[in-house]
């Protein structure tokens, strides 16, 4: 039941935007009196809606595909605290789209850095240089091979006051209706040697390193941290997933080898492979 859910959002949200749209466009020839719709116009917009609405519902209220974590390496080195953790919470990040029902957000937390605060950064918009996660380097959590490559997608400012984060909520719902891309910013998807995915997203604008078809070996850089995509700062967001595309995905569960994936708000000494 989860994979049917993951395989169906996408197409139903996308009929309901469609659905919505034409039914728009055929009550504005209906008020310039180019043809008359009467009422049909209005059960287009509430049937699009009811489809969006359902979208939203197999996102939020899917179930979740168990079984035992993957260990895998850890993508990135050195001390990372976990927001929306799936140690914490499945689905970690409220939601079962795009695959992210067992993803983790990882920012950069080195000792005596200062990294700006929501609220207390003094400014509602910041360049992403301002955050020590931004230009980390990315590495393969596992021997795999790459089937997914995004990295045209400018790095924009942190939303890090309210006044921020108003826009972020406004801006993602153009974000979605472009689909991963826009969500997930730049971004690499591997194939792992059992046959899952493993995706690692809002990677930094010109610095993914690899390319569709590439073997990477556990350890391998695939680029840098970035601020791409549905990202409020800079961090790396990674999840497991069944299938190539996130928009298809249904998560599934992992665990970082040696230190386990952190709790939110927990800052672990995270290592990539020995063979890096």
């Amino acid at each position: 039941m989860a994979v049917l859910c993951a395989r169906l959002r996408m197409p139903i949200q996308t009929i309901g935007v469609l659905v919505v749209l034409a039914a728009l466009a055929l009550i504005a020839l209906d008020v310039a009196g180019v043809v008359e719709m009467g009422i049909v116009g209005a059960m287009l917009v509430v049937a699009g809606v009811v489809l969006m609405v359902a979208s939203s519902m197999l996102s939020l209220a899917a179930p979740v595909v168990g079984g035992e974590p993957l260990e895998l390496d850890s993508p990135v080195d050195g001390p990372w605290m976990a927001l929306n953790s799936p140690t914490t919470k499945v689905p970690s990040h409220g939601t079962h789209g795009y695959g992210q029902a067992y993803a983790v957000d990882l920012v950069y937390a080195p000792e005596g850095v200062e990294r700006p605060r929501f609220g207390e950064a003094g400014a509602a918009f910041l360049p992403p240089e301002r955050f020590p996660a931004f230009g980390r380097p990315v590495h393969a959590p596992a021997d795999a091979t790459v089937v997914r490559v995004v990295d045209g997608i400018r790095d924009h400012r942190s939303r890090s006051s309210w006044l921020g984060l108003a826009w972020f909520v406004l801006a993602s719902i153009p974000r979605e209706l472009r689909g991963v891309r826009g969500m997930l910013g730049n971004h690499v998807v591997l194939r792992l040697g059992d046959g899952s995915h493993f995706a690692i997203a809002h990677l930094r604008h010109g610095s993914v390193d690899v390319r569709v078809g590439d073997a990477v070996v556990a350890g391998a850089l695939l680029g840098e941290c970035g601020n791409t995509g549905n990202s409020t700062e800079p961090h790396v967001h990674c999840q497991r997933q069944d299938v190539a595309s996130p928009a298809r995905a249904a998560g599934l569960p992992w665990t970082i080898r040696g230190s386990g994936v952190p709790a939110n708000e927990e800052t672990s000494q995270l290592a990539i492979a020995s063979s890096a």
